[in-house]
C-alpha cells in the first residue's frame, strides 16, 4: 500500500482532518472530515477551561478529566475511521500533521484558570492533546508545525513559492466541492509537508507518552 497522512487544524470540540498521499510527487486528498472532540457540541464542553474557570479546583480538575477521556476517545475513533476509509483506497495510514498556535508550555491549573488568555489557550492545546494522544495510540509518526509557519516552512520544503503554494491547494479542492475552507486548506498542506519527511517538529511516538 502507497502511504498516506493526516492533516489536521483544530477549533473548540472539533478538528478538520484531511488525508493526503502522494502521486507522481503531487498531494491527492483521500479524506476530509470535520468530527467533533466533545459528544455534546455545546459551550460548557467545547470551552472546557471557560466552564472550569466557574468551578473550585477540584471540581474543575475532575470536569477536565472526564472530558479528556471522551475527547480522547473520539478522536481515537475519527482517527481510526479515516484509516478504514484510505485503506479501502488502497493506502496505508503512517503519518499526521498537527498545526499549533504558539506552542508555548501552560502552567498549573490554579494559574491556567487565574487568567483569562491562558483560559483560551489551554482550550486550544487541550483538543490538539486529544489528537496526539490519539496519532500516539494509532502508532503514526507525527509532525507538529506552528501555524504562522506553515506557509514558509512548506515553500522552502517543495520549493515552491508562497503565492503559488496557495493557488495550488485552492485548486487541489476544487473538484471535492464545499467545504475547502482556510481549516481543510492548512490541514491538507499539513499533511503533505508530513508525506514529504520534514523535520519541522517530527517525533517519534515510541517515545511520546500523553
Amino acid at each position: 500500500m502507497q502511504p498516506a497522512a493526516l492533516g489536521f487544524r483544530v477549533h473548540s470540540g472539533w478538528t478538520s482532518l484531511v488525508a493526503v498521499a502522494l502521486e507522481r510527487e503531487k498531494p491527492v486528498v483521500l479524506a476530509r472530515q470535520r468530527p467533533h472532540l466533545v459528544e455534546t457540541f455545546s459551550y460548557t464542553f467545547r470551552q472546557p477551561y471557560h466552564t472550569a474557570e466557574k468551578m473550585n479546583l477540584d471540581e474543575a480538575s475532575s470536569f477536565l478529566q472526564r472530558q479528556r477521556t471522551e475527547s480522547r476517545r473520539l478522536a481515537l475513533a475519527a482517527i481510526r475511521s479515516a484509516q478504514a476509509d484510505i485503506a479501502q483506497q488502497g493506502y496505508a495510514l503512517t503519518r499526521a500533521a498537527l498545526l499549533l498556535a504558539s506552542g508555548r508550555p501552560l502552567p498549573e491549573l490554579s494559574k491556567i484558570l487565574a487568567s483569562h488568555s491562558l483560559i483560551h489557550a489551554a482550550d486550544g492545546e487541550f483538543f490538539r492533546d486529544a489528537l496526539l494522544h490519539a496519532v500516539a495510540k494509532c502508532r503514526l509518526a507525527v509532525t507538529s508545525i506552528k501555524e504562522r509557519e506553515l506557509l514558509t516552512t512548506a515553500s522552502s520544503t517543495v520549493r515552491r513559492a508562497p503565492a503559488v503554494l496557495a493557488r495550488f491547494i485552492s485548486d487541489l479542492g476544487k473538484p471535492l466541492g464545499s467545504p475547502w475552507s482556510q481549516d481543510e486548506k492548512f490541514a491538507s498542506l499539513a499533511a503533505w509537508l508530513a508525506l514529504c519527511g520534514t523535520e519541522t517538529g517530527e517525533r517519534s511516538n515510541s517515545s511520546n507518552r500523553l
